[in-house]
């Protein structure tokens, strides 16, 4: 190739990109990472992660000591009180008002640590909740990548049906040319190759529709983009009665690491910190404080009359306090009662979300079993229905050649091969969903997702 045909290919690579990213193929982890890093779902549970970090962090800082400074300017206009002596004046002055006052609380029943103690639970709930939409968004993906892999090779088994269905029209109307064959041996063997020719026409179809789904979950403008990899066929099954794959083993495993369990038992847990708050508020409240004023008043002056300077005035009128104080709440119309009540109320609500995560959790996986169990039986079935559809569709063939049985019952041997290999590649692939969902609730890494960095 020469220079100028290079430069020419370099150009026209450029400037199509799509022509690029069309021969990308890409892996389950690449689909389900990508998804995750555009789904607009994740973001807004990341955003409330994010808030509740940022709560957390604040409860933290509530511990400091409260500082505060004040500066005030004043007019005072016809008779009014001179701020200085407290004695009435009738002329017009002004003065100026600076303070400094920092306060800490000693004690208030524990409330603000066991706020801490609470902001920790809902950030760490959040963070839970936040992978779970990861994880859940990921077994859509996953359903759906399995969809276009299974349309991808519904496409091959009917191209080849088409090719057959093909084959034998060209071979019938050879035959009716040369008088082996009847006109209407010709219509029928016309009419399957033009039935299978629609049936690759619906699958290619349905291979598109599924490419867009899995795109649109992905959140990927473009789904002509998506060429996928292979899964790897089936291996051997493990035993239905292993230990591994009874409910409880499961279960067990399952409660310590599904996020949703976790996220409902933060909540719980931050619900208990929330009714030792509200107990708090009937405790005693201590607090220490300082305080630092002066001021300049135009009403200050010294025996002459003479107004005393600024600097002067801020040094003569500074004051200093010093004060503990003890609240001591008696009667607050009951509030604080109420509040306490309504927080066991929450604590109760939070504990049967908790049960109720659990329970769901375990109908999960009982189901899931269940079905796995069945479809272990099925792809068995299926395999030898296919294997012997097969068989029957070869022989039948060889019968049509040598004029045994016409062109009908060719067709049905042929229909019932086709519908045996899309069963079974059915059953094979929604079992290889199965068994990863299996892993996943076994605590087996089934997705590689990236970590998100935090902002």
């Amino acid at each position: 190739m020469t220079q100028k045909n290079i430069l020419y290919a370099l150009i026209f690579i450029f400037l199509n990109p799509m022509l690029v990213l069309a021969q990308k193929s890409w892996s389950l982890d690449e689909c389900i990472n990508y998804a995750i890093e555009n789904n607009l779902s994740i973001k807004d549970f990341k955003y409330s992660e994010d808030s509740g970090q940022e709560t957390k962090r604040q409860v933290y800082r509530n511990l400091f000591p409260r500082i505060s400074g004040n500066v005030g300017y004043s007019i005072q206009y016809g008779r009014s009180v001179d701020p200085n002596n407290n004695t009435f004046v009738s002329t017009d002055f002004f003065s100026n008002n600076y303070s400094i006052n920092a306060s800490v609380d000693i004690f208030n029943g524990w409330q603000k640590l066991n706020t801490i103690a609470s902001a920790k639970f809902i950030h760490k709930a959040l963070s839970e909740e936040t992978l779970q939409e990861k994880y859940m968004l990921a077994f859509r993906v996953m359903e759906h990548y399995y969809n276009v892999l299974y349309f991808k090779k519904a496409v091959e088994i009917f191209k080849a049906q088409e090719q057959i269905s093909k084959t034998n029209f060209t071979f019938v109307k050879r035959q009716k040319d040369m008088g082996i064959k009847a006109g209407a041996d010709v219509y029928t063997a016309e009419s399957a190759f033009m039935t299978d020719k629609l049936k690759l026409t619906q699958a290619i179809n349905n291979l598109q529709l599924a490419k867009l789904q899995l795109a649109q979950e992905m959140n990927l403008e473009n789904p002509l983009q998506i060429q996928i990899n292979e899964i790897p066929t089936l291996g051997r099954k493990e035993k239905q009665n292993d230990s591994i794959h009874s409910v409880k083993h499961i279960y067990n495993k399952a409660t310590l690491f599904i996020p949703s369990i976790k996220a409902s038992k933060a909540r719980v847990a931050s619900a208990k910190k929330e009714l030792a708050i509200s107990r708090g508020a009937l405790a005693p409240m201590l607090s220490f404080s300082l305080g630092y004023g002066t001021g300049y008043y135009e009403t200050n002056v010294d025996d002459t009359g003479k107004i005393i300077s600024f600097n002067k005035q801020l040094k003569d009128n500074a004051s200093t306090s010093v004060g503990v104080n003890l609240r001591i709440p008696i009667f607050q119309a009951w509030s604080r009662r109420s509040n306490i009540k309504q927080k066991k109320i929450a604590l109760l609500q939070a504990e049967n979300s908790f049960e109720l995560e659990k329970q769901e959790l375990r109908k999960i996986i009982e189901q899931l079993i269940q079905d796995y169990t069945s479809s272990i039986s099925e792809y068995e079935q299926t395999q030898q229905q296919e294997k012997a559809r097969e068989l029957s569709f070869k022989i039948a063939q060889k019968k049509y050649s040598n004029g045994l049985i016409n062109a009908i019952d060719l067709n049905t041997e042929k229909n019932l091969y086709a519908t045996a290999q899309n069963e079974n590649l059915q059953v094979e692939l929604k079992l290889k969903v199965q068994e990863q969902t299996l892993l996943f609730y076994r605590g087996i890494q089934v997705f590689n997702i990236k970590k998100t960095n935090k902002r």
